[in-house]
This record gives C-alpha cells, structure tokens and sequence, in this order.
C-alpha cells in the first residue's frame, strides 16, 4: 500500500495561524472529554460525540484564521488516507454474509464443535488466528471470517464471547504484524525509508514476546472456562446447521479462493472481491439459492431460520447495507483526524515531542505513545503509522538510531491498539463483525495490551537500543 501523504510540519505552518503547544492541547482534551462524556456517561452512539468533536475542532481552526476551504480540504484529506479501509469495510460485510448463505461459515462450526474442547479452544484460536493473518496478511479478513465462526463454536463449548474475540484478534493481529503481505507492515516500512524485512526482523522478538505471552495467558483462561462439553447444546447447534445448509466439502470453495488469491500475493480489495463472488456462486450452486435471492443476501444479510435462537443469533448478518452504521462511524472520525492535522494541532504536538525527547529510549518510547495518541485522535491505524513514521525520522537520525527502530516503534504501538478504541475504525469493525462491543472484548485483547508494554519494557531495558544521548551527541560533535 502506498499513499501520497505528507503530513503538516510546525515550519509548513502560518506562523500567525500556528497554535501553541497550550493552544494545541485545547481541541485534543475536547475531543477526549465529549467522546468520554457521550460514549461512556451518556451511552450515545460514538456519531454524536464525534460530531461535537468536529464541531468543535472546525471553530477552532477558524479561531486559528482557517477558510472552510481549508478546513474542508482537511476533512478530505482525512477521508481519502481511510478510504481503502472504508472500502474494505464494505466488501467484508458483504463477505460475511454470502459466506454464511453459501455455508461456509455453518461449516466452520460444526466440524470445529467436533474437533475442540473448552480447555483448548482458546489458546487454538490465537494460534490458528495468527497462521491465517500471516499466510493471508490481514486481521480484518481473519476475524471477518475465521473469527465470527470461532464465535460461534465458542458459544456452543460455553467459552464466553468476549474472551473467544480476544484470542482472534489477537492472533490475526500477531500474525499480521508479522506478515509481508500486510498492509500496515509494508506502510511501516514505507513511511520510514525501511527494508520491509529488516522492519519484520526489528519486529519479531517483541512480537514473539507478546505473542507467546498471549497465548499463555488464554491458556490459563481456557483452564478456567475449560470443564464439561454442554453435549446437549453442541448436538442442538450441529442439527440446527446440518438441517439448514448443505454442509458438504464445497462449501469451503470461498475459502481456499480467497485465502489462495491472498497467498499468491493480490491485493486485499480484489481479493476480497472475488471472495464475494465465490461465496454467491457456492449458494446457488451448493445451497440450491436462486441467483436474485444470492445478491439479496449480499446487499441485506442473512437472517437464517433453524430452529434455534442461537444458531439464528450467530450467524445473522446486514450485509453491504448493514456496515452504514460502522462507515458513518469510521466517516466521522477520519474527518475529525483531518481537521486535527490540518490545523496543525498533531504537528505542533509532534514538534513538542521532539523537543522533549533527551535519549534514545526515551524517543522509541515517546514514538509508541504518539502513535497510541494519534491512534485515539484519528481513528484509523494508517495515520498513526505515517504521522510518527515520517514526521520523527530526523531525530531518529539525530540519535543514531536505524530506521528500524522507527518502524517497529510505530506498529508495535500503532498497528494493535486501535482495536482497543471504540471509535476506532479497527475497535468499531471488530465489534460489529464479531457482535461483542469493544470494551467488552478489549481486556481479553491480550496482544493488543502486550505489544506496547513489550515495547515499553524493551526500551526501558536497552534491549537492543544504544545508549547514545542527546548530550553525548553534542558533545561528540564539538
């Protein structure tokens, strides 16, 4: 993935329209403050505070002496550096349903309720989620796909949902950092002037930490939700599945297509896309739809009737109509992150960063919490990799440090948390795909709260980050 972006610099900034670093401060507390008062006292919709959010902001750049024409040009901005995760957004939703009309999905279930246990179901689903994100490079369509079935055989063993969406996210992210097919891990590299695979080598100890910790930790949960196999209940769900679709080897056709197109290396959309296709194909030919009723599937979902309210709960979909909720969402934050750069705001807060920095720890550090910042104020993990990635390379420079330094600093930090944030384009699909709201599944998240404290520990440690400071520096030179 490559974008055209360059972000604002404080010297690309109107001396009389830059803020002050107090000044600059003023629309971030805002924007933390609505979207605390609206999401978490008030309970609204994240829409609502994230248009107070831009309300808010768009004053503030006028205040600053911006044009509408500017600030609009901002919003813009911000939308077309999201767009290609606006566009998978759509096709997902699609994807998940047709897969479920094509039995796909049910398939998933019911020959995965025969093989796993509650004591094993959770560290094999990090796991298997991690191969999948790795061999394909992408955690959306993992959990997208792998995950909402996992959800459902999780209900059948009796494993709680929120801790069975924890180990598929963090599998698929863990794979997908680690993958050279990722989009995020080939912007990281991008961004910061990197070898993709020197970035992947730089990554893969605190990915490895984070990772086997991670599964350690959903072991140790699998023993505690582990127990008795609800027999009745798994045998309830296999006869709802069996009884409703045709659940012969076929229906994994969309499978092997799309997982094959994304091995050979074909870009996430068109992979996606045919995805879709092979999904509405093995409906009429497998399940028997007719081919109107196959592309009514794909615009509205499916709400199948099987005799169980379980069975019909988990594998309810909206299909391409029913991701508005989730684009509106991700529409409104990816404007406000707009509004933040273009005013200035995150360049004057990275400038401020800069400043502050007086080691090389200190700046790896620093480096991770911008992009976890970044991350909350944008609501997409492409901005938090760009901002940090081209904005503090010079420093890293400064302090001699490898510009591996700066690519793992950024997706150890970025890449993972957005998921942990409920506006967040990433925390608002894995609660929509997966049907349990973010904070509901985010302290089973254990990958996502592992990477940049692994990070965090590694820098405080020295691993493998010179000591050279500032001062040092300055002194060398003279």
């Amino acid at each position: 993935m490559t974008f055209d972006f360059t972000p604002t610099t404080v010297d690309d900034l109107d001396p009389e329209r830059r803020p002050s670093f107090v000044l600059a401060l003023v629309p971030v507390l805002a924007v933390v403050t609505f979207l605390g008062i609206g999401s978490a006292l008030l309970g609204l919709a994240p829409h609502v505070p994230l248009l107070w959010s831009i309300v808010f902001v768009g004053a503030f750049g006028r205040y600053l002496g911006y044009q509408w024409t500017d600030l609009s040009d901002g919003i813009t901005n911000g939308l077309l550096m999201g767009s290609q995760a606006l566009l998978i957004l759509f096709i997902i939703y699609a994807l998940i349903a047709t897969w479920v009309d094509a039995g796909t999905i049910p398939a998933m279930m019911y020959y995965g309720l025969e093989l796993l246990t509650p004591t094993v179901f959770l560290p094999i689903t990090v796991i298997l989620a991690a191969v999948v994100a790795f061999s394909i490079g992408s955690s959306w369509t993992t959990v997208g796909t792998l995950g909402v079935a996992f959800v459902g055989i999780g209900a059948g063993l009796g494993v709680p949902a929120p801790m069975t969406v924890g180990a598929v996210i963090s599998g698929a992210y863990a794979g997908d950092k680690q993958s050279p097919l990722s989009d995020t891990t080939n912007l990281a590299a991008g961004v910061t002037n990197t070898s993709l695979y020197d970035h992947i080598h730089r990554m893969r100890t605190g990915t490895a930490i984070a990772f086997g910790l991670s599964i350690l930790g959903f072991a140790v949960l699998g023993l505690r939700a582990g127990g008795e196999i609800p027999v009745s209940r798994v045998a309830e769900i296999q006869t709802a599945l069996a009884g409703t679709y045709n659940l012969s080897v076929l229906v994994f056709l969309p499978l092997v297509v799309t997982f094959g197109l994304a091995l050979y290396g074909y870009p996430a959309l068109p992979t996606l896309v045919v995805g879709v296709v092979a999904g509405i194909c093995t409906s009429i030919l497998v399940q028997g739809a007719g081919f109107v009723a196959a592309w009514e599937i794909f615009m509205n979902g499916t709400a199948p009737e099987t005799g169980t309210d379980l069975v019909n709960e988990l594998l309810a979909t909206g299909g391409l109509t029913g991701s508005a909720w989730t684009i509106t969402v991700v529409v409104a934050a990816l404007s406000l992150g707009g509004l933040l750069e273009h005013t200035g705001v995150l360049a004057v807060l990275a400038d401020r960063l800069s400043q502050a920095v007086w080691s090389s720890g200190s700046l790896i550090a620093g480096t991770g919490l911008s992009a976890i910042l970044i991350n909350a104020l944008t609501a997409q993990q492409y901005m938090s990799i760009v901002l940090p990635g081209l904005t503090l390379r010079n420093l890293y420079e400064e302090f001699g440090l490898d510009s591996d330094e700066l690519s793992r600093a950024v997706e150890a930090a970025g890449t993972p948390t957005g998921a942990l944030i409920p506006w967040h384009a990433g925390g608002v699909f894995m609660a929509s795909a997966t049907g349990v709201p973010t904070l509901e599944y985010a302290p089973f998240y254990l990958f996502g709260l592992l990477s940049p404290l692994v990070l965090f520990a590694m820098t405080l440690t020295g691993r493998g980050v010179p000591t050279t400071d500032r001062v040092e520096r300055a002194q060398t030179a003279d």
